[in-house]
């Protein structure tokens, strides 16, 4: 068990800050997932966790232990890295074997124990006796995790473990490591990833992360649909969120091309300013004949995936199109003419500040642009 607390933690490099009062508190045995863009500090928080690197400012404590000065093997601690880091003259055994072989007061009877226990559990027993250029990409990664569990560690870190595989594999892997989370309850598990399948997936709680600042964190639903701000929304969900300006119109109403959205003037933003409407591409819909639109626009691009098609629509109100995830495969023209519309409670709205307003203006309705 471990419960880990990150209490204004921050890294700098010299004169560079690159993570900024990180406050987190991680249950025992949750399943935690860092995610951002490149270069947003999440592979830095990790190795700031594992010891790997020296926290420049706040605390880190596991179990109410301050850990700042401890190293990874005092802080029970392991981490799977994106390489592998496997040793290529050794064989699958002997690289699973070898950390253990370094700690006194362990037997050879219980070295083999653990390496064996691990290997049955990840699948990889047959492959033992072999060298890591004789495995493929997966197996490989299976045996930097098989190495891990051999220590019985409190914490498990990934790094990008399965960013080097092909898309198969990585659905394998992801399984596993899924598989591994419920064989090990009591071992608290954080992983770096930039894949929004495997954050959606594999994660008790996601933290999103910018600019070494953490902009939310929650269960991937509460992300998914509740995002804090308009950061978050674009960044989770594939196609991202669609964001579009709002502008009071003087009279009660935000308007946007194509419609308008009645709202209350008293809404928590204010009357005055620019304000943004987001809203799911799965939750577009194309608009019935008779039917108030909330969207129109051109036709830009239809990719037919089968189950649903996402299409892609100018609306003259932003540099990036309007998707839409339309059920089933659909044959519409570049060009046409699109009218789509959103039932009001999957709106989101967020303020001038990029905040979300809360709770979600539930009453607004579309009507005819007068």
């Amino acid at each position: 068990m471990a419960h880990l607390k990150l209490t204004g933690v921050q890294k700098r490099y010299g004169a560079v800050e690159v993570l900024h009062d990180i406050n987190l508190d991680i249950p025992s045995g949750e399943f935690v997932v860092f995610v951002g863009p490149s270069g947003c500090g999440k592979s830095t928080l990790l190795r700031t966790i594992a010891g790997l690197e020296e926290i420049s400012g706040g605390t880190f404590e596991i179990d109410g232990r301050v850990v700042n000065e401890e190293t990874p093997k005092q802080r029970c601690v392991a981490m799977v890295f994106q390489s592998y880091a496997l040793y290529p003259h050794m064989s699958v055994y002997d690289n699973m074997a070898f950390g253990l072989s370094l700690e006194k007061g362990q037997s050879k009877s219980e070295i083999d124990r653990r390496v064996r226990e691990a290997a049955k559990m990840l699948q990889i027993e047959s492959y033992l006796d072999r060298l890591p250029k004789a495995l493929s990409g997966g197996q490989r990664q299976r045996v930097a995790i098989g190495r891990a569990i051999t220590r019985d560690p409190k914490v498990f870190l990934f790094d990008e473990p399965l960013s080097n595989l092909d898309a198969a594999l990585r659905v394998q892997t992801r399984i596993e490591i899924a598989r591994l989370h419920e064989r090990m309850p009591n071992t608290t598990m954080i992983y770096v990833t930039h894949d929004q399948v495997e954050a959606m997936t594999l994660a008790d709680r996601i933290v999103v992360l910018n600019k070494g600042h953490v902009e939310q964190v929650g269960t991937p639903l509460e992300l998914y649909n509740d995002p804090d701000n308009l950061f978050v929304a674009r960044f989770i969900g594939s196609p991202a969120m669609n964001i579009l300006p709002l502008a009071a119109d003087g009279s009660g109403g935000w308007v946007l091309k194509g419609g308008r959205l009645r709202v209350p003037i008293s809404s928590p933003a204010g009357a005055g300013g620019e304000f943004h409407l987001g809203v799911r591409p799965e939750d577009l819909s194309l608009a019935g004949t008779g039917e108030d639109a909330l969207i129109e626009g051109q036709v830009a691009l239809t990719e037919d995936l089968g189950e649903v098609t996402l299409v892609y629509v100018d609306v003259g109100l932003t540099d990036e199109p309007v998707v839409a995830k339309l059920p089933g495969s659909v044959t519409l023209q570049r060009g046409a003419n699109l009218r789509l519309t959103a039932s009001a409670d999957k709106l989101r709205f967020f303020g001038a500040d990029g905040r979300a307003i809360r709770p979600p203006l539930a009453s607004t309705r579309f009507a005819a642009a007068g």
